[in-house]
């Protein structure tokens, strides 16, 4: 008797299949990594253990997230949704492997490598950023999509950032990075966030042409926040906190026009546009820390533990959800991560801001965000290494 073949939806997850496409292994991987580097950052600091760190405590801390947590995301997102912009080929197999052998080796050089030479462990560092802008860069120019290529522009200023921060050890090229980041989002937000939005009041018969995309604003505000790191580089506090407001502004009329509100009952897009509120509120916080003297970690966690992990970590529940052909509902458990990873950043901010103490708050605000990624990593780890029910590739 012929054997029947077992159906895509009952194969075992592997860790081959986790190769199978660049956001299952980069969003595994990158959610780990947030769930170990923030508990190691507080043991290190506190004295409860001693890593041989090859940076600072809080410059690792730092670099780590921005260019480890963040690349990853970034490159699972990117090697992902370029091969469906482009109908190119995805990466996969052992060109996969190698890519993320060099983000991992990344990770565990800064984490052990102080006896090493630094040239090995900044170089390897600063190989990544490039070669997934290399392989994102091919596709485009084989597709001739230029619109694509303001990516590829701010991606290279982020990683001008890295050289900065890897070579000097001077904080100004770590907010650098945040404002490039926040860039990003500017991008990439401001086309599936509006977009999806238009789609979802459609299906239900809504009015869709009430979301507005206004693509000279789009422009306005990412060219504003290339001119504010500019600005922040030259260290003229009073033009980089005027530019700050101004690309805050610009970012709030581009949200008012969304119509965010009208898709409150939908978490897959109430998580995108509240994260991307917070990109306002750290630029208005930027201002207040130049021209007001308020605390610099206030807009830098408003940034990173707001605008970038709480956008990260909405875009990856759905990315997961939809490139492994399944339907568009959350497991259960994601929408209490998505409240958590929002309470994390206010508590963080507002710690900054001394409205809660010290202790409490970074207790707090780390419980809330190790809960966020703990239960994306429990929930989606069999979605990531599992094939799709349907067989197809993804």
């Amino acid at each position: 008797m012929q054997a029947i073949p077992t159906s895509a939806a009952e194969q075992p997850a592997s860790i081959s299949q986790l190769f199978s496409y660049p956001f299952r292994i980069f969003f595994l991987s990158m959610s780990l990594l947030g769930l170990v580097v923030i508990p190691i950052w507080v043991l290190q600091v506190s004295g409860t253990i001693n890593l041989p760190l090859a940076l600072p405590g809080l410059l690792w801390h730092q670099h780590e997230m921005l260019f480890g947590f963040l690349s990853a995301a970034i490159a699972g997102f990117l090697l992902t949704a370029v091969c469906v912009w482009t109908q190119t080929e995805r990466m996969h197999g052992l060109q996969l492997v190698l890519l993320w052998s060099i983000w991992l080796a990344g990770r565990l050089l800064l984490a052990f490598g102080a006896p090493l030479p630094e040239w090995l462990v900044f170089g390897v560092n600063l190989a990544f950023l490039p070669l997934v802008m290399l392989d994102a860069g091919w596709r485009i120019r084989k597709a001739r999509q230029k619109r694509q290529l303001l990516i590829l522009v701010v991606l290279g200023l982020l990683w001008a950032m890295q050289i900065g921060f890897l070579l000097k050890l001077d904080m100004t090229f770590s907010y650098g990075a945040l404002i490039m980041a926040m860039a990003l989002i500017s991008i990439i937000g401001g086309r599936i966030t509006p977009a999806f939005t238009a789609n979802w009041l459609k299906q239900r018969g809504g009015d869709a042409s009430i979301v507005r995309m206004i693509p000279k604003l789009d422009l306005a505000a990412l060219f504003s926040m290339i001119l504010l790191l500019a600005s922040l580089m030259t260290g003229v506090q009073t033009a980089t906190g005027i530019i700050a407001m101004a690309s805050g502004a610009l970012m709030v009329v581009r949200l008012a026009g969304w119509k965010g509100w009208l898709v409150r009952s939908e978490p897959l897009l109430w998580i995108l546009h509240l994260s991307i509120l917070w990109v306002p509120i750290a630029l208005f916080l930027l201002a207040g820390s130049l021209l007001a003297g308020w605390p610099t970690n206030a807009w830098s966690h408003a940034a990173g533990t707001g605008a970038i992990s709480c956008l990260i970590l909405g875009v990856i529940s759905r990315v997961a959800l939809g490139h492994t052909g399944r339907p568009l509902a959350l497991p259960r458990g994601m929408i209490a991560a998505f409240v958590a990873i929002h309470l994390a950043a206010l508590v963080r901010v507002l710690t900054a801001l001394e409205v809660i103490p010290w202790h409490p708050g970074i207790g707090s605000s780390t419980v809330l965000w190790l809960f966020a990624f703990g239960m994306f990593t429990f929930r989606y780890t069999r979605i990531l290494a599992s094939p799709r029910p349907d067989g197809h590739n993804g």
